[in-house]
């Protein structure tokens, strides 16, 4: 079996530096990528000097930095070790997942993960970590925050591990159909036609977890059940894994109906991006109502996710920390002038 010797060596100007030996030389090109660019990564990221002779990779640097690139290097070959892939994506979810100053509590060596019987789903990023957590524990879990954060593809795979190891009986999916009002009766087909285009981010969810013809027959024989929010009232949905998906485009209404849904032995995730909120000017977002009234109360969890766990294409978190920025200005913005009137108002402004 393979192995991994780490070897202290003279540190440099009061930093650190250590040696990694790796046992595995087939394995080792893995662990660096195309002409070494996960360890040219790794550097950028962390600012450490990293070089490799042979089956050797030497870390230079601030005590802390190193100890992190030397945890995330371990980390990554344990993932090779155990015959899972290493590439570009899980080499920046351990660079988001080592960096100490976003979230301290996380080991690298202790993570969560989701197993269904397609492989294991694991974090890579604290916020995944924490959601993943949540998920695992508790009956009722509210995921929110920016696209590109993992909160319902994470969902969808700890619904079908659940199912698949027997602990829920189905999973029900629900998605407003805003775009359509809810009105589906004028698009052409039945149910599952109508709603399948505001679905589709489910579907591939559930297709990264199980074969296309398990996802087919479940759905055919009940066991996956898409569930339009119009179609939900009345209903109790026992020993199930419901999913809400876009959540912020519910009416407070729409959600307190779907909440009380919930029957014995069945779980709940609530997703959504307040952000991103398609309903008619002045209408409330459901979402925002229910985190105001339920925060804080026992059995429910909220998880907030920001853009340091955007786990998209790099270029996704800056975008979202823009529009973040403009945010925040135009707010700072409204307030100013709303101060300004108020003092106009009692006569303590200048004239």
């Amino acid at each position: 079996m393979s192995h991994i010797a780490a070897t202290p060596a003279t540190p440099t100007h009061g930093g650190k530096a250590v040696t990694l030996q790796f046992s595995d030389n087939t394995l080792l090109p893995l662990l660096l990528g195309d002409h070494d660019r996960h360890l040219v990564r790794i550097e950028q990221a962390l600012s450490v000097r990293l070089s490799c002779r042979g089956n050797r990779v030497a870390i230079a640097g601030d005590a802390t930095r190193v100890d992190a690139a030397q945890a995330m290097l371990q980390g990554l070959w344990r993932r090779l070790e155990r015959g899972e892939s290493v590439g570009r994506p899980e080499v920046e979810a351990a660079i988001r997942l080592a960096d100490n100053e976003t979230d301290p509590r996380l080991p690298l060596s202790d993570l969560p993960a989701i197993r269904t019987r397609r492989g294991s789903v694991g974090p890579r990023s604290p916020g995944q970590a924490g959601y993943m957590e949540a998920l695992a524990r508790q009956e009722m879990v509210f995921g929110v925050g920016p696209a590109g954060t993992g909160k319902t593809y994470l969902a969808v795979a700890q619904a079908v591990a659940m199912l698949q190891d027997g602990k829920v009986d189905r999973i029900v999916l629900a998605r407003p159909a805003v775009e359509a009002g809810e009105r589906l009766g004028f698009l052409p087909g039945d149910m599952k036609e109508k709603v399948d285009p505001y679905l589709r981010p489910l579907y591939d969810a559930l297709h990264d977890m199980m074969p296309a013809e398990q996802v087919i027959r479940r759905l055919a024989n009940g066991e996956i059940e898409i569930a339009p929010l119009a179609f939900m009232r009345g209903r109790t949905l026992s020993h199930a894994y419901v999913i809400l998906d876009e959540a912020q485009n519910t009416s407070p209404t729409q959600m307190k109906m779907v909440l009380t849904r919930m029957g014995e032995g069945t779980r709940m995730v609530i997703t959504g991006d307040l952000t991103q909120i398609d309903l008619p000017a002045g209408t409330r977002s459901g979402l925002r109502d229910a985190l105001d009234t339920l925060e804080g109360v026992p059995g429910i969890t909220v998880v907030r996710f920001d853009k340091r766990d955007v786990v998209r294409h790099p270029l996704v978190a800056r975008i979202v920390d823009a529009y973040d920025q403009r945010e925040a200005a135009e707010g700072d913005k409204r307030r100013e002038a709303r101060r300004s009137r108020e003092q106009t108002s009692d006569g303590t402004g200048c004239k």
